[in-house]
């Protein structure tokens, strides 16, 4: 898809994301939208930036910062903008987003769930923060010191496989 292309399929592509938009209850991350849009159309991931720019220059979403993250809304005018264009969007695109929404977005929130990151403070020191979040919000969230890169690294990597046996575990320990 060639950003030259004709301002149809351009058009289409942008009712695409508000139609995505419009039917979530929660704002949603750029990572996030991107997924769900690939679930049903190919999209190239500087083109998807582009639209959502347009769209925002046009105040038909809205971005803004929650838990640390920028996250999109449609607004009132953009749900307008959807009704007058809807039609652009051919059926078979909205039956694809219907039909598979529910599933693409528990996947998506699933792979944003259980996050964990380090952050350098010198050469042979970090802190490794660790989140579970739901519903973008974070309910939970421990940072720990890491004496080495590889520390940290494997800290990361334990928290993304094991959260849902060791979270339960630091609620327990904090409980009693």
């Amino acid at each position: 898809m060639k950003l030259t292309q004709d301002s149809e399929v351009l058009a289409e592509n942008k009712v695409l994301i508000l139609y995505i938009l419009n039917k979530l209850d929660n704002p949603i991350t750029n990572d996030s939208l991107f997924r769900l849009v690939l679930n049903v159309m190919d999209m190239n991931y500087f083109y998807f930036q582009q639209f959502l720019l347009d769209l925002l220059e046009n105040e038909y979403i809205v971005c803004f910062e929650k838990e640390g993250k920028n996250v999109y809304k449609i607004t009132e005018s953009g749900k307008n903008a959807l009704n007058l264009t809807s039609s652009l969007l051919p059926g078979i695109i909205k039956l694809k987003v219907d039909t598979s929404f529910e599933t693409n977005l528990k996947e998506t929130e699933d792979l944003e769930a259980i996050t964990a990151e380090f952050t350098p403070i010198s050469e042979n020191e970090y802190t490794v923060t660790c989140k579970i979040n739901e519903k973008n919000n974070c309910i939970f969230q421990i940072s720990v010191f890491a004496g080495s890169r590889e520390e940290a690294k494997k800290i990361v990597d334990n928290w993304k496989e094991n959260a849902y046996r060791i979270y339960p575990e630091i609620l327990n320990s904090l409980n009693n």
